[in-house]
């Protein structure tokens, strides 16, 4: 657990729900000249979370977090459905870390006039088709139109993220780049569990056997990352997927050495910018994971 001192600037948590009371809060502080953090979260908060408030404490005056499950991000309602929704444990998780402010909008905040859609299409790049977006159509436009509705928002100095979700970072400082937004992007490392697990709040549905299943993804990713000089791209490909293939309950969706710019597949070996980047089901569990390389 992170022991995060509470910050000089507000010591009690504040829990607001309207974009007006958040802007309304927000404008003395950044009259002051306070820098001001956000840390987007869909909530089911864990240490990986409370390693970005963290680095937004070092790097900020204020720290906003969001807890918001987004409905236009799921391409599977089941999937949004069984979304957790701890809060109680959310804002007690956000309180011992001192966190500042906790933006918790309803839908209808956020989406006026949902269930009807809003006119938001982007040009992501070739990227946003490729691993997830393959997987899961649509769902990089469902993030970048909510991220950029926190961003108009709160207006923040810095936002940061994390590193498990790749594809989905790459796809935001894209959209920063496209619209010109006055934001600085900071991708903070994998927070893992002492075995190698990527924290994540979908762990949660893990039972003990998919659990220990679980474990495979990160083993073939530092096994590419261990033994990228030692063989051929194509072998370390063979090599890991056949450690996965080899656990039952696992059913992988995809395993690639990759460009980390367009997540495309790499030809050839390289000394900079390559992720390896997996996605399986672990029982009834999607799970994704990434090493960058070097």
């Amino acid at each position: 657990m992170y022991n995060l001192a509470p910050s000089k600037h507000n010591k009690i948590l504040e829990v607001i729900a309207t974009i007006a009371e958040l802007e309304s809060s927000l404008k003395p502080l950044k009259a002051q000249g306070l820098k001001i953090a956000l840390v987007p979260t869909m909530g089911a908060l864990h240490n990986g979370h409370l390693s970005l408030i963290a680095e937004a404490q070092k790097q900020a005056d204020i720290v906003v977090c969001s807890i918001f499950v987004n409905p236009t991000q799921f391409t599977d309602p089941k999937d949004l459905e069984k979304y957790p929704r701890p809060l109680e444990h959310d804002i007690k998780m956000l309180t011992e870390a001192g966190c500042n402010f906790v933006f918790m909008p309803s839908v209808k905040e956020m989406y006026p006039n949902y269930p009807t859609p809003e006119n938001w299409k982007i040009d992501l790049g070739s990227a946003e088709f490729v691993l997830e977006g393959e997987f899961r159509k649509g769902h990089y436009q469902g993030v970048t139109q909510i991220v950029f509705k926190l961003f108009d928002a709160v207006k923040p100095d810095t936002a940061f993220f994390g590193q498990k979700d790749f594809q989905q970072v790459l796809m935001i400082k894209n959209m920063v780049e496209v619209l010109d937004l006055d934001v600085q992007i900071v991708t903070c490392p994998i927070i893992r569990e002492d075995d190698g697990l990527a924290m994540s709040s979908r762990n949660i549905h893990l039972n003990k056997a998919d659990r220990e299943h679980s474990l495979v993804l990160s083993k073939a990713l530092f096994f590419i990352e261990e033994n990228y000089d030692k063989y051929p791209l194509a072998e370390l490909l063979t090599q890991a997927k056949q450690i996965i293939n080899e656990i039952p309950g696992v059913a992988l969706d995809y395993l690639t050495i990759a460009d980390g710019d367009t997540l495309l597949p790499l030809t050839k070996k390289r000394d900079q910018n390559t992720v390896a980047l997996v996605a399986a089901k672990v029982g009834e569990t999607r799970l994704i994971d990434n090493v960058i390389i070097n």
